[in-house]
């Protein structure tokens, strides 16, 4: 009786593991009908792209949204992998700034249809908190590598995390009309448009920490 068990449990592991495996392919079927047909694709598209027919689909996918909203995951992934390093990995104030905002437009714009593909479905809920857990993983790490640079700099550490959110919700809407806009400037032009415009805060920080001690109790 053990025996059988346990070769039941092993065909339900198998029969697991190749579900999850063509659940993947279907998703990564999606997104390559959304970069050919853009933001309208439908789910015929999507069926024709994975060389399945629509049922094959609904066997993997409750509906529509469901599948949508994993593909809403695969961007969000793309951008918190993009950024989070970026962040990382410098350590002066004005490049934390220029990198997070280049990194966020970078990926942006090397997938246009599927941001835009994803914004669209904004209105399905799951969509909508994906991208608001994608934006609260990035404001955390960039929180806290801002309190880190505060701290250096022998300052309060307190407004890190809502410049962070702040920034993060600043370049996010900026982006969207970026691209809403077709992308009128040149990324790089816009990354340091904002960067200027962003990096006046820290900089002002860091000419504060620098002054005497009684000076700055004057001010």
């Amino acid at each position: 009786m053990q025996g059988e068990g346990t070769e039941v449990n092993g065909r339900k592991r198998r029969w697991a593991a190749h579900r999850e495996q063509r659940r993947i392919e279907l998703i990564q079927a999606a997104i390559a009908a959304v970069l050919e047909h853009g933001p309208e694709v439908d789910m015929e598209q999507v069926a024709a792209a994975a060389g399945v027919s629509k049922p094959v689909l609904y066997r993997y996918f409750a509906d529509k949204s469901q599948l949508w909203i994993a593909v809403g995951q695969h961007l969000a992934s793309v951008v918190v992998d993009a950024v989070a390093p970026a962040v990382e990995q410098v350590r002066e104030e004005r490049t934390l700034i220029e990198a997070t905002i280049d990194a966020y437009l970078g990926v942006i714009e090397a997938q246009p249809n599927l941001y835009r593909f994803v914004m669209h479905q904004s209105g399905i809920p799951g969509v909508h908190q994906l991208i608001v857990g994608a934006s609260r993983e990035v404001a955390v790490e960039l929180a806290r590598v801002i309190g880190d640079r505060l701290r250096a700099l022998g300052l309060d550490a307190g407004p890190a995390e809502p410049w962070a959110y702040g920034l993060v919700g600043f370049v996010q809407s900026v982006g969207d009309w970026w691209m809403q806009h077709g992308r009128p400037i040149r990324r790089e032009a816009l990354t340091d448009y904002l960067t200027e415009l962003l990096w006046s805060g820290f900089d002002g920080l860091r000419r504060r920490a620098d002054l005497p001690l009684e000076i700055r109790a004057i001010k």
